[in-house]
């Protein structure tokens, strides 16, 4: 970006259900949102990042009941969890957020306030079903009853309540053209594809009112005028969005600057409230849509569901622990199409540790350095004349930006760094044919240029996989000589590293997993 007036980037994740400890599949969803958050700021973007915890509903009300403390002991106790995962993950976030929080009650009722203003509030009463662990309702034709004689929801597997009360409802079936035509006009508001599809198909059905309160418990956000009713968690937690940049206050700089986000990131099983409900509860609130809903897969072990019961849920700081943090986050977006269901296991994470990590990238470093420390006095050589082979792989480490730019803004990071370990490989092949410890001997000159080549190559890669492997990346930069400040940001790709720069004693970035004894 060459403007001195720093573009706005507004990001989030879905916030997280604190009823229990974080799992992996909340470190995915966090990583990749970091990973984005921290490629907008090196590109020069001003970015807010924020995620958080949804702590109203039902289901903590139960939880707390069954342990038999207080629910905001509850969510206080669970909160904490969450909260620790973020600097273990090294998160970049600028707030988290709860729904506990007294700035979004405020938020929270203020957008209900509108949406009552614009008439879209009604007072009635529901009588269907009802997923007290999805927080959603479900018409007759979205249930089945089993063999067990328990009603489940067809979608999410979860067994289902008949529910009656007095409630408040949304009048959501009187947005079904403005909804289909957002999603017309603006592809890539849902994305990926076969997301569009599914919310499409949803919204062009049998679009019903939403019952948009609860009188049964009251640990909500109390509607405005009427304590008796509590407001449905999904209104007061997509709400914290809204909160995150200072809503109610609607002249304010962060308001101003951050509204509306510009990504959403989210898991598949609730699409349907962030690409349905969301933007109509904008639409009635007079209030800017979001420019894009994001819902990746689902992240599997081994091929099976995470359940409790089967007992296969992974803590996603023993993962750290095992492998490393840098090496986590490289497999998690490396290996699984982010749109995607995917699968992860102790090989697959080692496979990609040395293969890619060591192999690949961490011998080309290693074995480029230590010819610099051993024949170059520690800095980097002065290129001869480049030959056509020099430039071409100049060439192709220069194009990577605009290619990764294009893919990140898409979120396919798979396809960004499968890019990046493209011309990797093209640079060890390289390096290999040009075989720079015979021309220490028979041409120093060419030795040199084949050295510096490909220290370029490796600085624009260390670069570019900041967002992945941030403090990996780093060392890599640090042994290359590019300070922790302007020559480490995208901006830095447009000129190359210079010669005679002092470089630090080389040391393996990344070491091979090596299986531990018994």
């Amino acid at each position: 970006m060459q403007s001195s007036e720093k573009t706005p980037y507004y990001i989030t994740t879905a916030i997280s259900y604190p009823n229990g400890r974080p799992h992996i599949g909340h470190a995915y969803e966090v990583i990749a949102t970091d990973a984005m958050a921290r490629f907008k700021r090196l590109d020069g973007y001003d970015v807010r990042f924020l995620t958080g915890t949804d702590e109203h509903g039902q289901k903590m009300q139960q939880t707390a009941d069954k342990e038999g403390i207080d629910v905001r002991a509850l969510a206080d106790r669970n909160a904490e969890l969450f909260k620790e995962l973020q600097p273990a993950l090294n998160i970049t976030l600028d707030r988290f957020i709860r729904t506990t929080d007294e700035d979004h009650t405020k938020a929270a009722q203020a957008i209900w306030q509108r949406m009552e203003e614009a008439g879209d509030i009604y007072l009635d009463t529901y009588a269907g079903w009802y997923s007290i662990r999805d927080e959603a309702y479900y018409g007759e034709e979205e249930t089945e009853l089993r063999d067990d004689g328990v009603r489940y929801s067809r979608e999410s597997g979860t067994p289902v309540e008949w529910t009656e009360e007095e409630t408040f409802f949304f009048r959501l079936s009187a947005y079904r053209d403005r909804l289909l035509a957002l999603y017309e006009e603006h592809p890539e508001f849902i994305g990926p594809v076969q997301r569009r599809n599914e919310v499409t198909s949803f919204v062009r059905g049998e679009l019903r009112d939403l019952s948009i309160s609860r009188t049964t418990f009251d640990w909500g956000v109390p509607v405005p005028g009427h304590p008796d009713h509590v407001m449905y968690v999904w209104v007061d937690a997509l709400t914290n969005y809204l909160t995150g940049t200072g809503f109610p206050e609607t002249e304010s700089e962060s308001y101003k600057t951050y509204w509306p986000a510009d990504l959403h990131v989210i898991g598949k099983d609730i699409a349907r409230f962030h690409a349905v409900y969301w933007p109509a509860f904008l639409m009635s609130a007079s209030l800017p849509l979001p420019k894009r809903v994001y819902a990746h897969g689902f992240l599997f072990n081994k091929g099976e569901k995470m359940s409790k019961s089967v007992g296969n849920v992974v803590d996603p700081f023993a993962l750290i622990n095992a492998y490393g943090l840098d090496q986590l986050r490289f497999f998690l977006l490396r290996e699984v199409p982010f749109g995607q269901d995917g699968s992860y296991s102790h090989d697959g994470i080692v496979g990609r540790m040395n293969a890619d990590l060591a192999n690949d990238l961490g011998n080309l470093a290693q074995r480029s350095l230590s010819m610099v420390a051993k024949n170059c006095e520690g800095k980097v050589p002065e290129p001869a004349a480049l030959t056509g082979a020099d430039e071409e792989l100049l060439a192709k480490s220069q194009a990577l930006l605009d290619k990764c730019r294009s893919h990140f803004e898409v979120q396919d990071f798979h396809r960004a760094l499968e890019s990046i370990w493209t011309v990797i490989g093209e640079t060890n092949r390289y390096f290999s044919a040009q075989q720079p410890w015979v021309l220490r001997k028979t041409d120093p000159e060419r030795m040199n240029t084949v050295l510096y080549t490909t220290l370029e190559v490796l600085r624009v890669a260390a670069i570019l996989v900041q967002p992945v492997m941030p403090g990996s990346a780093g060392k890599l930069l640090t042994m290359l000589g590019q300070d922790d400040g302007g020559a480490r940001d995208f901006a830095a790709l447009g000129t190359r590293i210079v010669p005679g720069t002092d470089l630090p004693k080389p040391a393996p970035v990344f070491p091979r997993y090596e299986e531990p004894e018994a």
